[in-house]
């Protein structure tokens, strides 16, 4: 690739990127939005946390774990019922990385 093409291909994806992250700011007033599109965007964190973290609880390798001796495991099902009890996110993630810890380094999983 020339020095050109790059210079090219870097300014168009510079733009692009603008242009996607700034496309709320354009509209002179607000777009309204249907009732049933402001709903189904309550859900997009909490599906977008899922389709990250999901996958890097059971996975490993891109393959589906094949043991329930993972740290992983314990460790988000900890997380998960402080959670639940205690409605915190500091301590969700202090539980689920001292149960990852003391897994890892007591047992060598």
């Amino acid at each position: 690739m020339s020095f050109v093409e790059a210079f090219v291909t870097i300014l168009g994806m510079a733009a692009v990127t603008v242009v996607t992250r700034a496309f709320f700011l354009f509209p002179d007033k607000e777009v309204p939005l249907p009732r049933w599109l402001k709903q189904a965007l309550r859900y997009a964190p909490l599906a977008a946390m899922a389709a990250i973290v999901v996958p890097e609880v059971v996975m490993t390798q891109g393959h589906l774990i094949h043991t329930f001796k993972d740290a992983r495991l314990y460790a988000a099902a900890a997380a998960t019922a402080y959670f639940f009890w205690r409605r915190g996110i500091l301590g969700t993630i202090v539980t689920g990385t001292a149960v990852m810890l003391a897994l890892r380094l007591g047992l060598g999983w």
